[in-house]
């Protein structure tokens, strides 16, 4: 991977667990739905770590938009910025989390087990493209080993709770749902839960989650 990783910390330095996000294929680390999650996380207790992969950085710097970069350099992205964040909390116990929004928590998934993190977080995981829900990126995730959480909208296109039922996953992943959330979480104005609601939910679930990993 070419150029310099640049990571936004945010929470306390004390904090026992580091969560390490990327972003969605199409916004930055800084698109309101990653800010929400850092705000939330760094609220309960937790220290959360951004960054951007390649494309994102060069979308930056040119102001046109670009394509996601190829699988093998948002991989070895990941891995870079893994790399930096166990050497940063070598000499604590500190747990690190990895994951991310939607290709962010997908990329993270194909490197967690061989990182050797303490878990992985995916906040809206694309198990397929919308409109084919036949599971083209779900072959990994039988065999997954490292404690997962996937928080996930009742009617997200990219994998609704119809479809992931038909899904054989591994036992190391745990499914929490939001009601009629999108795969921002997002929910309609005539919904008896709020997106607000939705996005508190997935917070809470995930400072749970982290604290109870061993």
């Amino acid at each position: 991977m070419s150029g310099k990783v640049e990571i936004t910390y945010q929470g306390s330095s004390r904090a026992p667990a580091l969560v390490a996000l990327a972003h969605g294929a199409g916004a930055g680390m800084d698109s309101p739905f990653m800010q929400k999650c850092a705000d939330g996380l760094a609220d309960r207790g937790l220290q959360v770590a951004r960054f951007e992969f390649p494309y994102m950085q060069k979308m930056r710097q040119t102001k046109k938009r670009r394509p996601p970069d190829r699988l093998p350099v948002l991989m070895e992205s990941w891995h870079a910025v893994i790399t930096i964040l166990q050497r940063r909390i070598k000499r604590s116990r500190k747990k690190l989390v990895i994951g991310g929004k939607s290709m962010g928590g997908r990329i993270a998934s194909l490197v967690a087990s061989e990182a050797q993190v303490a878990g992985l977080l995916c906040l809206g995981f694309p198990f397929h493209p919308p409109g084919k829900p036949v599971g083209q990126r779900i072959k990994h995730l039988r065999k997954l080993t490292a404690p997962t959480l996937i928080v996930q909208g009742e009617r997200d296109p990219f994998g609704t709770r119809r479809d992931v039922a038909r899904y054989r996953l591994s036992p190391a992943i745990r499914l929490h749902w939001l009601p009629g959330g999108n795969h921002s979480f997002k929910t309609a104005r005539s919904a008896a839960v709020s997106t607000d609601d939705n996005m508190a939910r997935a917070l809470d679930t995930t400072a749970e989650f982290v604290r109870e990993l061993s």
